[in-house]
């Protein structure tokens, strides 16, 4: 016989890759998102669920008060580190049939817009990602943050005049994937011509390498032709193609075994951004 402790129990597993999203939004780490979403799941068992109106709503409060927590306890951390940080990034096989993976990926923000979030104090990212990605309304933000509903609207407004220069993804998926191809072809045959011809002039490499040394970035088309030139062509002939947050993007190594996650900022028909991620940390789920 179903009692209400299955039938909420079932309810937060319906819920689980919402609020994975809201986690991995706000922290830029899936490992991170999912302990937060577990603690949640303890908080629900400890308070009156049957007085609860709106069981998406209160996680979604409560999730957002952790994972602000979260922030302000790693942010001293995060100030001690040398070079641009990356996130971990969520990455799948093109024909995967997963639901769940595909449902947090979907309401997940691409790799670009989640650096700039790193910049945001914790209480302009919680503003932000729960306003303009979920649609929170500011009083519900307000009671997170013990804030009025007007100081979380400034709050978010701050954060989107530092996002507002983030390269928004093209929205032709299938135009993405091709231009993206078409980098990794011309670096695996050591094209630099026709690397040029797919890059911004601004394009952005950012590397997060796997020995533990300093996050590299590289600025600027011919900074990226000349850095792409020079390690790439060894490994990129390997690569396999998968979708990185959304949009196109190529794995070294195996799905058992990944050792490097590329991903790719598709703007205007051209690459402005790339991530080639490589710490074993954030490639281990």
């Amino acid at each position: 016989m179903r009692t209400d402790q299955d039938w909420l129990a079932g309810r937060f597993e319906s819920l689980r890759p919402y609020l994975t999203s809201v986690g991995y939004n706000m922290l830029g780490s899936v490992t991170e998102a999912q302990d937060a979403v577990q603690e949640a799941w303890l908080r629900l068992g400890r308070s009156e669920a049957d007085a609860i109106d709106d069981l998406r709503a209160w996680l979604t409060t409560v999730v957002g008060r952790i994972c602000l927590d979260m922030l302000k306890a790693r942010q001293a951390r995060r100030e001690d580190l040398v070079g641009t940080w990356c996130p971990e990034p969520l990455f799948r096989e093109p024909a995967d049939d997963d639901p769940e993976g595909h449902a947090v990926m979907a309401e997940s923000v691409g790799l670009a817009l989640l650096v700039v979030l790193e910049s945001l104090t914790p209480s302009e990212r919680l503003a932000f990602v729960l306003h303009d990605v979920f649609a929170v309304p500011f009083d519900d933000i307000g009671q997170i943050m013990s804030r009025t509903p007007e100081a979380a609207r400034q709050l978010a407004s701050r954060a989107r005049r530092r996002v507002r220069d983030v390269p928004m993804p093209d929205g032709d998926l299938a135009g993405q994937r091709r231009v993206v191809d078409a980098f990794l072809a011309a670096a695996g045959r050591g094209d630099f011509d026709d690397l040029l011809r797919v890059l911004a002039p601004d394009a952005v490499l950012r590397f997060d390498p796997p020995s533990g040394a300093a996050p590299i970035e590289i600025n600027g088309a011919l900074a990226v032709a000349g850095y792409v030139l020079r390690t790439a062509p060894m490994f990129l002939p390997k690569a396999i193609p998968a979708v990185v947050n959304g949009g196109p993007g190529a794995l070294y190594g195996s799905w058992d075994e990944p050792l490097c996650v590329l991903g790719f900022t598709v703007s205007g028909g051209r690459i402005a951004e790339i991530y080639l991620i490589a710490d074993p940390a954030k490639l281990r789920r």
